[in-house]
């Protein structure tokens, strides 16, 4: 059964309308990837749920999604921070989750949103709803895409790229099992360590998300790109000579026949089939 709920994964530093020194902007908060996760939401009347679980500065980050969905004309923006697994078992907590139409996750550190939600009630209920509602939304940035996928890249050196044991892998919160999600993708030059992520599960795609860039995937297999930058997809479907299972940690890789593509705003893809399409060049920009 497919999942009727949509995922919103963002690449990091989304324009919020308050930074003006970003590289990666819009230019304009109305036009950009927020504003597209209020509409897929239900509009400005939506119960927007923010949980800045991963950040290490939850109180300003909170503030600043308030500040930038506000911009965007919504009212009913509340802030969950759970900072424990007792946290995420609190009523009100549950009452947040069951009640709103979109969950928005922070970046930071993901492995603080698995270590403190993930097996809890709450994960219960956002898997369940995921699937089950189709008007129910789960977007998040950075860590918060990084955390939706079911092998979840954890950690490692951008600067030891195509290294094995460069990459560190955990279990997420498998909304999207048949991906790996990587973030910040160009900014800070991780293609290495997905390479590697996905050359330990061939059998998975791999999704570098560049900043200001994210996904609209519908009915757990479509997805359409968004926002100013693009995203680097891996395919290792037919992967040849991976080496990877017999080497050492510290030797470098070999990979070869691993299929490549860039993708941006207005593209589609189709997880099932992996079928492209691509915006013509004549298109207005979205």
């Amino acid at each position: 059964m497919r999942a009727k709920g949509t995922l919103i994964p963002i690449g990091g530093n989304e324009d919020k309308g308050i930074e003006i020194h970003e590289q990666y902007k819009l230019e304009y908060i109305e036009e950009g990837i927020l504003s597209r996760v209020v509409k897929e939401s239900g509009g400005t009347e939506a119960n927007i749920v923010v949980i800045p679980t991963a950040s290490g500065i939850p109180v300003e980050v909170g503030q600043n999604y308030l500040t930038a969905f506000s911009k965007l004309g919504c009212e009913n923006v509340h802030i969950l921070d759970i900072r424990s697994q007792e946290d995420a078992a609190k009523e009100g907590s549950i009452e947040m989750i069951l009640n709103a139409d979109c969950i928005m996750f922070s970046g930071g550190n993901q492995s603080k949103i698995t270590k403190h939600i993930g097996g809890s009630k709450i994960h219960d209920i956002l898997l369940d709803r995921y699937k089950n509602d189709e008007n129910f939304v789960i977007a998040g940035t950075s860590a918060g895409a990084m955390v939706m996928t079911n092998e979840m890249i954890a950690g490692g050196s951008s600067t030891e790229a195509f290294i094995k044991g460069a990459v560190k892998m955990y279990k997420g919160l498998s909304l999207l099992p048949g991906l790996i999600i990587d973030t910040h993708f160009i900014k800070r030059g991780r293609f290495g360590r997905q390479s590697e992520a996905v050359a330990k599960y061939p059998n998975l795609l791999g999704i570098g998300l560049a900043e200001d860039t994210g996904l609209v995937i519908k009915n757990g297999h479509e997805f359409e790109v968004i926002g100013s930058g693009m995203i680097i997809m891996f395919d290792p479907k037919n992967l040849t000579h991976n080496n990877e299972e017999i080497l050492e940690d510290g030797t470098p890789m070999t990979m070869t026949n691993l299929v490549v593509h860039v993708l941006s705003n207005g593209d589609r893809y189709d997880l099932e089939t992996r079928e492209t399409k691509v915006l013509p060049i004549d298109s207005p920009f979205v």
